[in-house]
């Protein structure tokens, strides 16, 4: 009686995909590394506040309100990486809306801000619906000067 065989056999389908993890995160660079092509750090994203008990600590720090945005700051008190976190209320929107708004300030986060970010810091940005009306440019630079502390 033949068996029957299955191709890739699942054990070695499940260890070849925590190789190839580990693998990537092995040779991703840990932003304190040059990169090879410019010799400069690479850049460090923030990692993000995911939990409740985060966003509360971080309201007892600074706040900077913004036309766009209120950013919230506190100093941890580490020389650790930053860490972001965003928040939309209902009064902005939908889920729709809402969801919208976070994306723009994540990307501008990403793209522009990332670099201004302080070590040791958490950052809480709380969107408002006028980030969707604003020019890209315009929400980056606002972003930019509420983290630096400027008007």
């Amino acid at each position: 009686m033949d068996s029957v065989h299955v191709w890739p056999p699942r054990a070695a389908a499940a260890s070849s995909s925590l190789v190839a993890r580990v693998a990537a995160s092995a040779s991703a660079p840990d932003g304190n590394e040059p990169l090879p092509e410019t010799g400069k750090p690479a850049r460090q994203e923030p990692r993000r506040l995911l939990k409740r008990a985060e966003f509360l600590a971080v309201q007892r720090g600074e706040k900077r309100r913004g036309r766009f945005f209120l950013l919230e700051i506190l100093d941890r008190g580490d020389n650790g990486q930053p860490r972001v976190g965003f928040t939309v209320t209902r009064k902005a929107g939908n889920a729709v809306i809402r969801n919208r708004i976070r994306r723009r300030l994540k990307e501008a986060v990403r793209l522009h801000a990332a670099d201004d970010m302080a070590p040791g810091n958490d950052y809480v940005i709380i969107g408002r619906a006028d980030v969707l009306h604003a020019p890209f440019s315009q929400l980056k630079a606002e972003l930019s000067r509420r983290i630096h502390g400027t008007r």
